[in-house]
This record gives C-alpha cells, structure tokens and sequence, in this order.
C-alpha cells in the first residue's frame, strides 16, 4: 500500500478484516507499507498491521514478491504510481478520484488495457458502492422496484471546513487535490448515482463556489483535521459545486458537493424515484434504506424503512446476527472481497479504470461548465482533456 493517512487506515482495515470474514479463494499478505516520512510510515506499519515499511515506493513495485499494490495517495501521484505498478505487471487498486485531469485518468485507462490483455486488474475505490443498502438499492432498481425512473437527486454534504481558521491542507490546493468538493466528495455521487441507476450522465450544467478563499499554512494535520503555521495560503478549489446532469436516457438528476453544509457530517444521500415508487439512502444512516411503494393502496402509501442487515442482504452473510449494524469501515472489507474474488477468478472488478475515467470525464465537464456561465457542456468532450 502507497500511503497511510486516513485512507491508508480504512483500506489496511479492510485487507486485514475480509480475510477474516469472508472465505477468500487466495490468501492475503499485508507485506508493505510505502510513506515518505521513515518513522512515521513505520509506525503506520506496526499500528495498521502490515509486515514492513519501506520509502521508495519504485523499489517496492518491483519487487517480485508483491503481486498487488494499492494507491492511496492524494491524487498528483495517482497517474504516476498506477501506470508504473501496471507496467511492472502488478494488479492495482487505486483511490478515488482517479487522477487529477482527464488526461492523467486518459493514461491510466490506457494502460488498464494493455494489463488487462496480460490477466492484470484494476478498481477505483468508490468503496461507497459496497455499503449494503446501496448495493440493495442497486438490485431493487434492477429489479423494476420502482419502475421507469423519472428523477434522481445526490448530494454529498460536509462541514469540516465552516471553520476559516481551519489550516489549508493539500485537499484545498488544486495541485495535489485537482479539484475541491467536486472531485473529493462529489465524484462519490456521481458514481453512486450511475451505479444505482445503470445510467451515465451525458452533459452537465453546473457552477462552482469557493467561499473561504484564504486559510492558515498548515502545521500538521491527520485526516480532515489539523493545525495551523503561521502566514496564510491561497485556496485554489471549490469548497462548493451544484450540477445539473442529464442521463443517457434523458433522465435529469441534480447533485450537490459541499464542505460548507454546516451540522453535515457526513452525508452522502441519493433518492431515485420512478413511476412506480422511489427508493432513498442517506450514509449518516447506513444501515437503513427508505422504500416508497406506489403499487400499494392510497391508505397504506408511505415510505417504509428496511433493516439492511439481513443474512440475504449483500455482504451481510458475513457478518453478524440481523440487526448488529456495520459502520464505515465495513465497506473496505466488501472492496478487498470483491477485488481479490475477481483477481483469483480471471475478471474486471468493478468500477473499473474505464469507468473511474468516465467519473473524471464529468467532473472536468462541470468545472468547464462553471467557467462558461453553467453552460451545458457534453460529458467527455474533445475539447476538455486538454483543458482539465
């Protein structure tokens, strides 16, 4: 694993838990950790439970003894680890989103390809696709739940930077982030959106906010957390992006992607409504789905709540008895499931590159938007790998 912040403690979660859990076809070896900081990535190691630490992570990619390496560093170096470890023919698992501009992402599905004609996979960790009331809510759309879909509204909504004096941590700068909420948070609900509902979204029409334009120099920080230095620094991204896209089908969807929803944690919801019911999800309440059945009689109407913690829900099976809820980290165990069963079985996890490319592809074509007085702008236009 390249990296151990935040995102390196929730994925050495799950590759350390789903062994454990699930009855995985091929053994899993937590051999290696890679930081820049000797000391600090050492104590990742010991903390986290990986064999040993290393700081180059070149010299790791080619060793033969490592067979899978997961990205998760801030997205500036996505293009150039992951393009490297395909070439040195290892599978690779790389945190969202996907790279900094379309035509780092662009690279970095053209060189998924060429791996994958040698047996080599790649998966971009939208981990929130694998929380079992979403991926339910996948199969009651596929199912013909709710009917012909008529609408769709996502939004992932945060407050960790309401605080001015919160320091300017690489999140807020768009040469190590590419993007603010837009690429951070709201590549999320861009991709739960197409993955619940089977649709790509074809054009967009959005703008983007920066509301705190300068903040404190970091001192350190951990997380979404930190200290602040002395001095101050520019913020180069949104701390807020609204959109409007429309679907293959064309099905309009609205979406929202802000630090600045003040008393939001954490909220990453999604509502699906067709003409025969709607389907609803919010990630600060993971464990429940909300379930509007128009089919039933006027007197009996209403949303209803479902436990997703039944055995037959997926990914429950492994773990507790109906009603013992999972939390956050769940998700990171159903992604090393998912990737190493696809591995051993000679198929693309998913979302593959392509589809985290296609992610990249909106999200360049919502900030092309914005620039153009919110425009209409097509999804993967000519004219935006150059530009973003």
């Amino acid at each position: 694993m390249i990296g151990y912040g935040f995102m390196g403690a929730a994925h050495s979660v799950g590759w350390r838990q789903a062994p454990r859990v699930f009855d995985l076809p091929a053994d899993v070896e937590m051999s290696v950790v890679v930081g820049r900081n000797a000391q600090a990535v050492a104590d990742a190691a010991s903390k986290w439970g990986w064999a040993e630490s290393a700081t180059d992570w070149r010299e790791v990619i080619a060793r033969d003894d490592i067979d899978l390496v997961d990205i998760v560093t801030p997205g500036d170096s996505h293009a150039e680890i992951a393009i490297a470890a395909l070439d040195a023919g290892k599978h690779v698992l790389c945190e969202k989103p996907l790279a900094n501009t379309v035509a780092e992402a662009e690279a970095m599905a053209d060189a998924a390809a060429r791996a994958a004609a040698r047996g080599i996979r790649t998966m971009v960790g939208f981990t929130y696709r694998r929380v079992p009331a979403v991926t339910f809510l996948r199969d009651l759309i596929a199912q013909g739940a709710i009917g012909r879909i008529a609408q769709v509204r996502a939004s992932y909504r945060q407050d960790w930077l309401v605080d001015p004096e919160m320091p300017l941590a690489w999140r807020l700068q768009k040469e190590h982030a590419g993007s603010g909420a837009l690429g951070d948070i709201g590549a999320h609900a861009i991709d739960l959106a197409q993955f619940v509902t089977g649709l790509k979204l074809e054009k967009v029409s959005g703008v983007l906010e920066t509301i705190v334009k300068e903040r404190p120099l970091l001192g350190s920080g951990s997380g979404l957390s930190g200290t602040a230095a002395e001095g101050y620094g520019q913020v180069t991204v949104d701390d807020l992006a609204i959109f409007t896209g429309r679907f293959e089908n064309g099905v309009l969807g609205s979406f929202e992607a802000t630090r600045f929803a003040t008393g939001r944690k954490n909220a990453l919801s999604i509502e699906v409504s067709g003409d025969k019911g709607a389907l609803a999800f919010d990630l600060e309440d993971l464990n429940t789905l909300s379930f509007y059945d128009r089919t039933k009689p006027n007197q009996t109407q209403g949303f209803t709540r479902i436990l997703v913690t039944e055995p037959d829900h997926p990914y429950i099976g492994g773990w507790w008895p109906a009603g013992h809820m999972l939390g956050y980290e769940h998700g990171f165990s159903h992604q090393v499931k998912d990737l190493v069963e696809a591995i051993t079985e000679g198929h693309d996890p998913h979302p593959t590159f392509a589809e985290g490319l296609q992610v990249q592809r909106v999200l360049a074509a919502v900030e092309h938007s914005s620039e153009n007085e919110s425009a209409w702008v097509p999804v993967g236009s000519d004219n935006l790998a150059a530009a973003k």
